[in-house]
């Protein structure tokens, strides 16, 4: 009896320190091909199962094949295979319960796929098979097999291999887990690079703009990057092309947003007023100075100043504006105390400020002190892609503040997206509700623009006087009566493109009926443009000056990729 409590204490004790050791293992790492053979080790080596396998599905095949083993050869791992249901290890596999055979010898439902299992030598040989079980579903067995000899107690291996079929299945479900979600974060990573190549900026939004070209999305993308700075921003482009929203758009993403954002332009007001605007007044300053009076430097303190047409001021106010940039101080007009401020200052301009500093018409020093961080706006002409989403913001505001329901029609919206817009977005909206307003019914057709019936407004500040027009390509055209052009009274119809038909005139610079160019200029893309600048963007006109057939020259453009200007 004394002998027998020692032997399954020992036995207990074994036990005790092969379940450690596998947890041990299990533990260390996610690699269950590694992990489950050495668990399979263990086994070998405390409790003499010499020969131990672990049964998994087989990934698509539909069969049961050999995971992990010790004591079997790669070639009998090799020849594991069986399908659900099969055997012992497919019976098992499918009901989810133990099996234990005493002898192989004398079992017809062993079937010894390896042929690891058989019986040899006349030896007594045991298979013991339990099932590798999770909350959810079987996901393998494990088998082993003992030899049966003085008196081996059978269900001992079969308590201890079901503790350690827990555990590998633990082991296993953790392991699937992780890889699903290692494959999830791999296609997601895969999918975002793809997003990323494809746009490789990223895509932002601003509240109060609109903008979903790529020359906008680049304006978004810089808009983000220097908000959050103190840095000073000269904000450059045409007029109309939004300078302000911009500035409203850096000043709600920087950390001040929830100071004041003030603005000044400085276009609109003479030397004298724009210093008192800015810089406030003493009482007695001037005539009519009955108080005191704070300057915008002072109400935008800790906020924005937008100074707008900053490059109109003149010379005499950029010096004292100048002191102001550099200090962050001023004093009033008619004071003498210095007042400090802490201002992020945003600067607009539609002036080429680099010739101005060439023709000395703007201090240099200013000019560096403003041109910080400089974000170039893109005209809406550079920018087609905005037109239509522009214009459906501006029907929506529209039919809100006058209670209507009016829609573009395609061949409208074609109308706008090839006019020119020299005045750019101020100039779309402007048409927009003009159009609005004077059409009949809640359809707003291609026919109902002005410039559809050579009413449109903007034409009379592009095109020169039809007269003076014929005059100035008449005077550049050579001798040969054939090939003059013939004066008409009314405005060009030549044109039949389709969309607005009137055409930009010629700059200024081009042509000039008291001394315009006499000679073209050298190379095929020059002269085109040259031709087409002294004709006012008239394609027909331009082909007799260049001795060419409208057909001819409409091919030279577009291989040349010059932009028709059209209204």
């Amino acid at each position: 009896m004394p002998l027998s409590r020692t032997s399954h204490d020992q036995r207990s004790h074994l036990e005790l320190i092969t379940v450690y050791e596998i947890c041990r293992i299990l533990g260390a790492s996610l690699d269950t091909a590694r992990t489950f053979h050495d668990a399979l080790n263990v086994l070998a080596a405390h409790l003499g199962l010499d020969r131990a396998m672990i049964v998994m599905p087989v990934a698509d095949e539909g069969r049961l094949g050999v995971h992990s083993s010790v004591g079997l050869t790669r070639l009998q791992e090799q020849r594991g295979a069986w399908k659900h249901g099969e055997g012992v290890i497919g019976h098992v596999f499918a009901s989810a319960m133990p099996v234990v055979v005493p002898d192989v010898a004398q079992a017809p439902e062993f079937i010894d796929r390896t042929g690891a299992f058989g019986s040899a030598d006349g030896r007594m040989m045991a298979f013991i098979v339990v099932p590798l079980k999770t909350d959810k579903a079987v996901v393998g067995v494990l088998a082993a097999q003992r030899e049966v000899r003085g008196g081996a107690r059978l269900s001992d291996d079969q308590r201890i291999l079901t503790m350690v079929a827990t555990l590998l299945a633990q082991a296993a479900s953790l392991h699937e887990a992780v890889s699903d979600e290692h494959r999830r974060l791999q296609l997601e990573t895969t999918r975002l690079q793809k997003a990323l190549q494809r746009e490789p900026r990223g895509r932002y939004t601003l509240d109060n703009v609109i903008g979903e070209s790529k020359p906008m999305q680049q304006v978004f993308t810089e808009v983000h990057q220097a908000a959050p700075s103190r840095a000073t921003v000269l904000l450059r482009g045409e007029s109309g092309t939004g300078k302000e929203a911009i500035a409203r758009a850096i000043h709600f993403l920087s950390p001040r947003k929830d100071a004041p954002f003030i603005k000044v332009n400085c276009a609109a007001l003479t030397e004298s007023l724009l210093e008192s605007e800015l810089f406030g007044h003493e009482k007695g300053a001037f005539t009519g100075a009955v108080g005191e009076r704070k300057g915008r430097f002072e109400l935008a303190h800790g906020g924005t100043l937008f100074l707008d047409e900053i490059g109109d001021v003149s010379p005499a106010f950029q010096a004292k504006l100048l002191r102001v940039l550099q200090e962050r101080e001023f004093e009033r007009v008619g004071g003498s105390k210095a007042v400090k401020v802490d201002v992020r200052l945003i600067c607009a301009t539609n002036r080429d400020l680099e010739k101005m500093v060439q023709r000395g018409e703007y201090r240099a020093d200013l000019y560096y002190r403003i041109n910080v961080v400089s974000i170039t706006l893109p005209a809406l002409r550079e920018r087609r892609d905005d037109i239509p989403p522009l214009v459906a913001h501006f029907i929506d505001r529209y039919n809100k503040e006058n209670r209507r329901r009016l829609a573009v029609t395609p061949e409208a919206m074609k109308v706008l997206t090839s006019c020119y817009w020299p005045g750019n977005v101020r100039e779309l909206e402007n048409c927009i509700e003009r159009t609005a307003t004077m059409v009949r019914g809640d359809t707003i057709r291609d026919l109902a623009f002005p410039c559809r019936q050579n009413r449109c407004l903007t034409q009379t500040l592009h095109f020169l006087d039809k007269a003076d027009a014929v005059a100035a390509v008449a005077s550049l055209a050579p001798a040969a009566p054939s090939r003059a052009p013939t004066p008409r009274p009314s405005v060009p119809d030549e044109v039949t493109q389709i969309g607005p038909t009137q055409s930009l005139p010629p700059s200024p610079s081009r042509v000039n009926p008291d001394g315009p160019d006499a000679e073209p200029p050298q190379g095929e893309r020059e002269r085109l443009i040259w031709a087409m600048e002294q004709c006012g963007w008239v394609q027909a006109k331009a082909a007799r000056l260049l001795h060419l057939t409208p057909r001819q020259l409409g091919y030279a453009l577009q291989k040349n990729r010059i932009e028709v200007r059209k209204f």
